[in-house]
């Protein structure tokens, strides 16, 4: 029986927007997490009624802490449900990630483990073909099996370097974590922070689209002296194939000059976020809730 009157010291907030069948992977490579001590806010950008049907029976039959908050499809409006699902939230601490992308279950202890005052992580994915992601079923995830190396590659994965994401343990770990040439970003997937250090830069810019959308906020928390660590041989999940046909070049556009001016301003507080005000100092914590 669940015990709904303990409050979660992690949040993980998980994004999706109908694909109920790579959600459901997701859910149950949640439930075989070492740490018990989270909750999943499910932040669900317009879905049908296929994927709450699926939520409503993991609920029921899980034990895992679910809540599900959706709004009404008006485009891909991600960062929105983003922000509130940060409301919706109950954890001191805040893991990131996508429905479509099954976690590997030490993934809320080691973002847990690595977190640090003043830091925020940056982990990361092994994107996984159409075939080997159909292929994937309840027991490769509870028993751990698909991510292993030797089975994907069984199972048609193509030997490549980033094979040592599945690999890495330890030393090798912590060095490719230092060497690695990719920068230490915020992104959707596999991103972790304070709740208090996400709602000082007022969560993320409303106005973006698909595109480095995550990576806007990652630059204000930065900005603000929130330091990222890289982290992505430390824990990974597997990225599930699917088609992007929402996606425009008008999206990358926009975004890219909404960072730009990030950037160049050193703007740590963005209008467009939790909170629709450009005065953060009048604004107490207790009304970046109420919004």
């Amino acid at each position: 029986m669940k015990n709904t009157d303990t409050i979660p010291y992690v949040s993980v907030i998980v994004s999706t927007y109908n694909q109920p069948e790579w959600l459901q992977k997701a859910l149950w490579g949640f439930e075989q997490q070492l740490e018990k001590n989270f909750e999943i806010v499910i932040a669900d950008d317009g879905s049908r009624e296929e994927t709450k049907k699926l939520i409503d029976s993991f609920k029921e039959k899980s034990s895992l802490k679910i809540t599900h908050v959706w709004q009404e499809d008006h485009g891909f409006q991600k960062t929105k449900i983003l922000n509130k699902a940060i409301v919706a939230s109950k954890g001191e601490y805040l893991i990131f990630t996508d429905g479509d992308c099954i976690p590997r279950n030490d993934l809320v202890s080691t973002h847990l483990g690595l977190s640090r005052p003043g830091c925020f992580l940056s982990a990361g994915y092994f994107k996984l073909s159409m075939n080997i992601s159909k292929q994937i079923t309840k027991s490769d995830i509870e028993t751990q099996r698909c991510f292993n190396a030797k089975w994907l590659l069984k199972h048609g994965l193509k030997k490549t370097f980033k094979i040592n994401k599945l690999t890495s343990y330890g030393l090798k770990e912590d060095i490719l974590n230092t060497f690695t040439p990719t920068s230490a970003t915020w992104d959707g997937n596999n991103a972790s922070g304070w709740r208090k250090d996400v709602l000082t830069v007022n969560g993320f810019d409303e106005r973006m689209q698909y595109g480095g959308e995550d990576r806007e906020m990652g630059e204000r928390l930065m900005n603000y002296g929130i330091k990222p660590q890289q982290i992505r041989y430390s824990t990974v999940t597997l990225h599930l194939d699917h088609e992007r046909s929402y996606v425009t070049k008008e999206m990358f556009v926009k975004n890219k000059a909404i960072r730009k001016v990030t950037k160049q301003e050193k703007r740590v507080w963005t209008k467009h976020g939790i909170v629709k005000s450009t005065n953060p100092v009048s604004l107490p914590k207790e009304e970046i809730l109420k919004n």
